[in-house]
């Protein structure tokens, strides 16, 4: 680990011109030592020529496309070297002062690993305004995290010990690997907040992950179910998830149903029954 150090991990596949500009968003930070890792998850468009362009200022993984953006990440991690881990999807951009303004937080509170900023989202060119419940957390905030992703990775930096203890993205989720993340660290730690849009958040393209894998809500129970399993939840955090995790396995089943989907109705049905009998709660 070098002391100071941020480690950037950019996973891409495939984006060469929005990774060019990703890219160029992190060499532009203000104050701040950086080591960038952009992970190419099997690109087969023009993203190794437009990556060779910048040589030795960033360092360039270059795997068979295999486990996602979950898998791509975590190599990433693995051959970083930072005190600090910060992400950026390779369609988002960072303003130059997002680096500073973390490491400012951190020297601020410094018993926070964790914190995130705000963001401007834009969708298909167009600004958009999140809504109200999109607001996002600032302090213990895991009531709020089992309801909806509120982090964002490509707004998050975080102290390398806290993924040493938590351990690595699930790359059995092809989905909501980073809510997985949130809720096994939401449950431990508080998630600090820099109150200024430092991250552009570009949405609404065709390769995006919501936009090309359906049911997103089945990896969301499998999330919630796993935690159930592995993390050390207080009496409180275990009722929340269960609350949660019944009311939204009921709803996905629901919605199976009005699609003509029984028999995953009936799975996901009799899985629920199965969980919250095991947990003592029915």
């Amino acid at each position: 680990m070098v002391p100071n150090l941020v480690s950037v991990i950019i996973p891409t596949r495939n984006r060469a011109a929005m990774v060019r500009q990703a890219v160029e968003s992190v060499l532009a930070q203000k104050d701040a030592s950086l080591e960038v890792i952009v992970v190419d998850d099997g690109s087969t468009d023009d993203t190794a020529h437009v990556l060779t362009a910048y040589s030795a200022r960033i360092q360039v993984i270059r795997r068979e496309h295999s486990g996602g953006v979950s898998a791509a990440r975590n190599a990433g991690i693995v051959a970083s070297r930072g005190e600090w881990i910060a992400f950026l999807d390779s369609d988002d951009m960072w303003l130059p002062q997002k680096v500073s303004a973390q490491l400012e937080y951190f020297r601020t509170y410094t018993g926070m690993r964790i914190c995130q900023t705000e963001e401007i989202w834009i969708h298909r060119g167009r600004r958009r305004n999140p809504k109200k419940y999109h607001t996002k957390p600032s302090g213990w905030c895991f009531e709020r995290l089992l309801e909806r992703c509120l982090v964002s990775p490509s707004a998050v930096m975080m102290h390398r010990s806290l993924l040493e203890e938590v351990g690595l993205f699930d790359e059995s989720l092809p989905a909501c690997e980073d809510y997985d993340m949130w809720l096994r660290i939401g449950c431990r730690y508080p998630i600090g907040l820099v109150p200024r849009a430092l991250v552009v958040k570009r949405g609404g393209h065709d390769d995006q992950l919501s936009a090309t894998i359906p049911a997103l809500d089945r990896y969301r129970l499998k999330a919630m179910a796993k935690l159930l399993h592995s993390a050390p939840l207080t009496p409180m955090q275990r009722d929340q998830t269960l609350k949660v995790l019944k009311r939204k396995a009921s709803i996905y089943a629901g919605g199976c149903l009005k699609r003509g989907k029984q028999d995953e109705a009936v799975r996901v049905l009799t899985w629920l029954r199965e969980t919250l009998l095991e947990n003592g709660n029915r």
